[in-house]
């Protein structure tokens, strides 16, 4: 399954990597088109993948380093924690939960052989 983003219009779909190089509810890094995004693979109970991509850059920290947050849920939402000041960032929307003017880009996602691809 895929994740994905509100009111972002794909100008090109680009693959970042295989679906299985991700673990389960991590994140990793990648650089696409000298863009650090942070690609998220999240289960659900029933293990059902689901996968996300925001912004790697952190504009709280101004710091690279949203991949390495931890991946959790706050109030039905699915987040990311910065690792430096632990805002959560929403990974459908970007939205900085703790303070609404420092979003990240969110980026639509999907999974097709086995690949996720991201539009950017």
């Amino acid at each position: 399954m895929d994740g994905g983003s509100l009111g972002i219009a794909a100008a090109e779909w680009v693959c970042v990597c295989a679906a299985d190089d991700i673990w389960p509810n991590i994140g990793v890094c990648a650089l696409v088109r000298n863009n650090q995004i942070a690609v998220f693979r999240l289960q659900d109970g029933d293990g059902v993948d689901h996968y996300y991509a925001i912004d790697n850059y952190d504009p709280q920290s101004d710091a690279n380093v949203l991949s390495r947050g931890l991946t959790g849920s706050l109030g039905g939402r699915k987040v990311v924690a910065s690792p430096i000041y632990k805002q959560h960032y929403d990974l459908v929307t970007g939205e900085c939960l703790e303070d609404a003017s420092q979003p990240v880009r969110a980026y639509a996602v999907r999974v097709d052989g086995g690949k996720i691809w991201v539009a950017v």
